[in-house]
């Protein structure tokens, strides 16, 4: 086959990008790039119930989460919806031009709904390479975060009190959680110090 020219195309280097990971997935200032990801957490009443966050990757702050019972590109947006908000003061089109999103490869960001409210807002959208989490390493420490500090450490009766539970958790992580690359302060701390510079 290869006498023949009979073989198919491919790219040369590696499939991924750089293997050595000499990039860089933090931000230098504030919605620059967000990440965000999904994970699942039990209920006695509920059964399997979902937890969506958005996390800034400058500052490391939870700008929007969300809990349902279904996981749906639906429930996927509306952290993305939170954020856009309490970032930019509004919703609307082209309100959040210039802000990266980083995602997984997950159904929820690859529906067309969601990709299209994403790119509405102004957003681009930077999708992770497709096996390797560590592009998507803030959003990814944060579930680990959560799941260590919080829905392990607790039998849920029901999806509104999980929700109930990790709203004062993302609150404490936001205003209390002390952040090694930050200097050791806090998200809040860390916006407020980045947006009066």
């Amino acid at each position: 086959m290869r006498a023949h020219g009979l073989l198919a195309p491919r790219r040369l280097g590696p499939p991924n990008g750089d293997p050595a990971h000499a990039g860089t997935i933090t931000a230098t200032r504030p919605d620059e790039m967000w990440g965000t990801d999904a994970t699942r957490f039990y209920t006695e009443q509920d059964g399997w119930c979902w937890f969506f966050g958005a996390i800034d990757h400058a500052v490391d702050e939870i700008v929007g989460w969300h809990t349902a019972k279904i996981g749906d590109r639906w429930a996927a947006l509306e952290p993305i919806r939170q954020g856009v908000r309490h970032a930019f003061g509004a919703f609307g089109k082209e309100i959040a031009r210039g802000l990266r999103l980083r995602c997984d490869w997950g159904p929820q960001y690859i529906a067309d709904a969601w990709i299209n409210e994403v790119k509405w807002l102004g957003i681009t959208i930077s999708p992770s390479y497709v096996g390797e989490p560590q592009c998507n390493g803030v959003a990814e420490r944060f579930m680990r975060t959560l799941k260590e500090q919080c829905l392990y450490l607790h039998q849920f009766t029901s999806l509104a009190e999980a929700r109930t539970i990790i709203s004062v958790f993302i609150e404490r992580y936001n205003t209390q959680w002390l952040i090694e690359r930050l200097g050791h302060q806090t998200p809040a701390a860390a916006r407020a110090t980045a947006m009066a510079a």
